[in-house]
């Protein structure tokens, strides 16, 4: 089998906004990728095993969507008999952790077994491809945007402006300055079905929904100005605006034991914290002019540098 390797996906901007046909910026993250492979004898066996099953139930998933003619042939006889061969997904993306895992998979299962492959060269096979990974990645929330597989599968930087309207974005030339955007660890799954339910709650009270609309897309839609054009003062005021309004308004989406660091980061003007997808564990995004203050600020906590401004 050819090796595709597919990466994990961060939504820098836009969490929560895209649901509701707002802009994002969502960018591939290399460091973590994953592949369709086949076991040999130095594989755990167990993780294959798991794997392998996963695969299977999304197959039955995949042969109800192709009866019901909802999106782009696969050759399923083939992916059986793959399945039936024991292959796996070979990742190191963290499960449920809100860069992409089951999105990376859905990227894989779509290119090796896609009968009419679009590679997403203009923004209509963009939209189409959006729609198909749609369909092919509810199996595993529910509902989805699609535009984690996207990303994974495109491996660009995508910026999403509504639902009709996405195309392949060129960010800012990483360097080695002291400001830097990064990935703080929180050591414990996150729970996104529950925090999109939470989310879509609130929404139905008025008052909440207004200032969802006038504040939070605002300081989003300035941020994400302000990274492409490099603007980084601007950008940091921005996401300090939007850290202390998810502090005020998403408690709940912030890990009990990060909601004092979170509040730290905002009073020293060290770091600035924003939800990395849903939230409710998985990864948070950080943003510092001072990496290296930061680092020894956080110095209990991982993290891992994905820019430096």
């Amino acid at each position: 089998m050819k090796q595709s390797l597919f990466p994990a996906k961060i939504l820098l901007f836009g969490e929560y906004g895209v649901l509701k046909n707002s802009s994002g910026l969502s960018i591939p993250h290399n460091i973590y990728k994953g592949t369709l492979s086949f076991p040999c004898k130095f594989n755990k066996y167990k993780d294959i095993l798991c794997s392998n099953y996963q695969i299977k139930k999304f197959y039955d998933f995949l042969s109800i969507l192709e009866k019901k003619n909802e999106y782009t042939k696969l050759d399923l006889k083939k992916l059986y008999i793959d399945i039936q061969n024991g292959m796996f997904f070979h990742s190191n993306i963290p499960q449920r952790y809100g860069v992409g895992s089951s999105g990376a998979l859905v990227a894989a299962i779509y290119d090796k077994y896609t009968k009419n492959k679009l590679k997403g060269s203009f923004k209509e096979e963009i939209i189409i491809l959006k729609n198909i990974f749609s369909q092919m990645e509810s199996f595993f929330h529910g509902k989805s945007s699609g535009i984690d597989p996207l990303i994974c599968y495109l491996n660009q930087p995508l910026l999403i402006r509504s639902e009709t309207d996405i195309s392949i974005t060129s960010i800012p030339k990483k360097n080695q300055g002291e400001g830097a955007i990064f990935l703080l660890n929180s050591g414990m799954p996150s729970k996104t079905d529950f925090m999109i339910q939470f989310f879509l709650k609130k929404l139905k009270h008025d008052n909440f929904k207004k200032i969802f609309f006038a504040e939070f897309m605002k300081y989003n839609e300035k941020c994400i100005e302000a990274f492409l054009k490099e603007d980084f003062k601007i950008l940091l005021k921005n996401v300090k605006l939007l850290s202390v309004w998810v502090f005020n308004h998403f408690r709940l989406m912030i890990s009990k034991n990060f909601l004092k660091i979170w509040e730290n980061g905002i009073f020293n003007n060290i770091y600035y914290l924003k939800l990395c997808g849903s939230g409710g564990g998985g990864f948070i995004l950080g943003f510092t002019s001072n990496y290296e203050l930061s680092k020894k600020t956080l110095k209990k906590y991982a993290t891992e540098v994905l820019f430096r401004f």
